[in-house]
């Protein structure tokens, strides 16, 4: 009985080790553009990704002009952003893609990739929005949505670095911590 015991633990420990090592990346997903086109986020190995939760008619939405600027500056180097429209929150999200797009690109010039509107919290939360709201899966922190515009730092390697809250500029020093340097005038 005992070697059983020993054997069951030992089969449990190897079992919860090869589990955490094969935690997913960034660059296991694939997400859809606003245009409705398939993106593997592999395809963006190399280089850093901030993903956001976006909403047009939220007291938030001026974000995007931040959101913007940070891109402009820093894609050259090696940045992406990655938007995601979401109505999980008193419905300030309502339009379709193609009326999110327009907004983004009328209101605010958005350049940077606008995905498909999803679901970024609740029972039809999006899975890529399941590995970055949850230690289990993400491997470091739980982080859920709290509102529009919460941001998660993903490394060149796919893996998750961090997470800013909504209310917290995109321009703050941590950000520019994160990209290697101090914030450089457009």
């Amino acid at each position: 009985m005992r070697k059983l015991s020993l054997s069951l633990v030992l089969i449990l420990l190897v079992s919860y080790s090869l589990g955490a090592q094969t935690l997913k990346s960034l660059h296991d997903f694939t997400v859809k553009t606003i245009e409705g086109r398939e993106l593997a986020l592999s395809s963006l190995k190399g280089k850093k990704v901030l993903v956001v939760n976006v909403a047009s008619r939220c007291g938030l939405t001026p974000q995007y002009a931040d959101l913007e600027e940070l891109y402009r500056v820093y894609k050259d180097r090696g940045l992406v952003i990655l938007g995601f429209p979401a109505n999980n929150f008193k419905g300030q999200e309502p339009g379709t893609n193609a009326e999110i797009a327009e907004f983004c690109r009328l209101n605010y010039e958005v350049s940077f990739p606008m995905m498909e509107k999803i679901s970024v919290k609740g029972d039809d939360i999006a899975p890529l929005y399941r590995w970055l709201t949850e230690r289990a899966l993400n491997g470091v922190q739980d982080a859920p949505i709290r509102w529009n515009f919460q941001k998660f730092m993903i490394d060149e390697e796919g893996h998750w670095v961090g997470v800013i809250m909504p209310r917290e500029s995109v321009l703050s020093p941590r950000v520019f911590d994160w990209l290697g340097g101090s914030k450089t005038q457009p």
